[in-house]
């Protein structure tokens, strides 16, 4: 945990702070602390097949090899298997960073690290199988289990500062939920876009998720649907953050029911946008 923390919280796409200052931050303080937490909620969602993020990944691509009949690997940006690993065994390859929404502290992290030529997918917010693909996971869920009164669209939070500096990703957000409201025929009073996972003391997009649930408990919406459309993957953020933490928060500040709708991960849906995703034009 700690040389995975130390190699994430080093990119500077991630942490944009001078090096001078945050790397004794980092390690003076943060590596100190951070691990020991960070096992202990990896501890609440770990499964038999290990962690759920590399489980389903490795599942996708499985799925995604059959469906086009394509060598497809998979490879994360920090840890294992490693990025720069995995490209070496590829030839011409198409990389697909499975961030729906651009940021420069994801997105472009990857796009870094690749080898030149590579052609890359470099978002897919708007994508037509992506939107719909979401959808028909949130309504598969209703049809099991009736529909909240409210529908809350987590999405990672970044920096308000990257925002003003001209990065996309607040925008792109905004139009995937919009576009899955659309496709849910849900008007504006029924649906909120909220932002996850602040690091830090700076000011990030809001309005923050935990807060925004615990704001519509003390306004009287007793039944929440939540759903991350910028994970496709279930993954600690969604899984301990949303699905057990944020839960509890909203039924501590009077909210009756809480309900996680899983992500995307082996959706046949979603299989089938990505093979289309991959295929389309990249950039």
């Amino acid at each position: 945990m700690r040389a995975y923390l130390d190699e994430f919280l080093s990119d500077p796409l991630v942490v944009g702070l001078p090096r001078w200052l945050w790397l004794p931050i980092l390690r003076g303080i943060v590596l100190r602390r951070r691990p020991a937490k960070s096992a202990e909620k990896y501890r609440l969602i770990w499964t038999p097949d290990g962690s759920p993020l590399a489980f389903h990944t490795a599942r996708q691509a499985k799925l995604l090899a059959a469906k086009t009949g394509a060598r497809v690997e998979f490879a994360m940006r920090y840890g294992a298997p490693s990025l720069k690993e995995v490209m070496k065994t590829l030839q011409r390859p198409v990389a697909v960073p499975l961030y729906p929404q651009y940021s420069r502290s994801a997105t472009q992290s990857v796009i870094d690290a690749l080898p030149a030529g590579t052609r890359v997918v470099r978002d897919f917010h708007e994508h037509p199988g992506y939107i719909g693909a979401l959808a028909a996971s949130v309504r598969a869920f209703w049809d099991a289990h009736g529909m909240g009164e409210k529908l809350v669209m987590s999405f990672h939070g970044l920096p308000q500062r990257a925002v003003d500096l001209g990065d996309p990703y607040q925008g792109q957000c905004l139009e995937t939920g919009k576009l899955v409201a659309e496709r849910l025929g849900l008007a504006e009073s029924q649906y909120l876009v909220t932002f996850q996972s602040r690091f830090g003391a700076a000011r990030w997009l809001q309005p923050y998720t935990q807060p925004a649930l615990e704001q519509l408990a003390r306004d009287g919406v007793s039944r929440v649907d939540v759903v991350c459309p910028g994970f496709v993957s279930d993954c600690l953020e969604t899984l301990e953050e949303i699905a057990i933490t944020a839960r509890e928060a909203f039924l501590a500040a009077g909210g009756r029911d809480f309900r996680y709708i899983p992500c995307l991960n082996e959706s046949p849906e979603w299989i089938a946008a990505l093979a289309d995703i991959a295929a389309g034009p990249g950039r």
